[in-house]
């Protein structure tokens, strides 16, 4: 079965990543006196950041958990992430990014990019990535511009009405986090694939529902039955 529609995360699958999303919700946490480990910070990667923190305080038992101080939280980290993919000479696309969603958009399927960010993060950082300008992608989907993200199917649901894709069959899914997993399976995509060069490992993605596993993103193509786009 042709597959009309790809919907790829962001940071860590797409976008290069060293712990750079973690280390500012951990620095976020720590001005308000909140200790956390990059491996807290793993465990609720790919999920809406609002989600992220609220479980992150619930983890460390903290007392006085509401949603302004979930709220300050946040805006901080937004603030930080901002500036992070404005001005970090870090900040660029992964290997292979470029030409699979070249390949994918020659062969007639769209490309999506979904994320557990907010609007006001993304467009930053796709301005810098220069996607849509270079007619790559077709669209982009926010975690603030559905009723539940991640693990919820709901940006996967967003991602089809956008593009005119009417059957979930015809869709994949590609992310590095289990919420991407849970994500894609839960909307009933054919292809569910965790890359397993991003937060999580290969031997954390295998006991998550998915259809492959792959190292890179090229590798999506192989399994389409896709040359690459010279």
């Amino acid at each position: 079965m042709q597959i009309d529609l790809v919907v790829f995360d962001l940071a860590g699958t797409t976008v290069k990543d060293n712990q750079d999303v973690h280390k500012v919700l951990q620095a976020a946490l720590k001005k308000k006196g909140i200790t956390i480990s990059l491996a807290d910070a793993n465990e609720v990667m790919g999920i809406p950041k609002p989600v992220a923190i609220k479980q992150l305080l619930e983890g460390k038992n903290y007392p006085n958990i509401n949603d302004e101080f979930i709220d300050e939280i946040h805006t901080d980290f937004v603030a930080s992430m901002i500036s992070f993919y404005e001005t970090d000479a870090s900040v660029g696309e992964k290997v292979g990014v470029s030409e699979t969603f070249a390949a994918l958009k020659a062969n007639g399927i769209k490309v999506v990019v979904d994320t557990g960010f907010d609007r006001q993060i993304v467009t930053p950082l796709l301005k810098r990535l220069g996607w849509k300008e270079n007619n790559l992608i077709d669209d982009s989907v926010t975690s603030d511009e559905v009723k539940q993200g991640r693990p919820f199917p709901d940006l996967i649901f967003e991602a089809m009405k956008r593009t005119g894709v009417r059957d979930v069959a015809r869709v994949a899914k590609v992310g590095d986090t289990a919420s991407d997993l849970h994500e894609g399976t839960s909307a009933g995509c054919r292809y569910v694939l965790g890359i397993t060069t991003g937060a999580f490992s290969r031997a954390e993605l295998a006991k998550e529902p998915h259809t492959h596993l792959i190292e890179s993103i090229s590798e999506l193509l192989l399994i389409l039955g896709i040359k690459k786009s010279s």
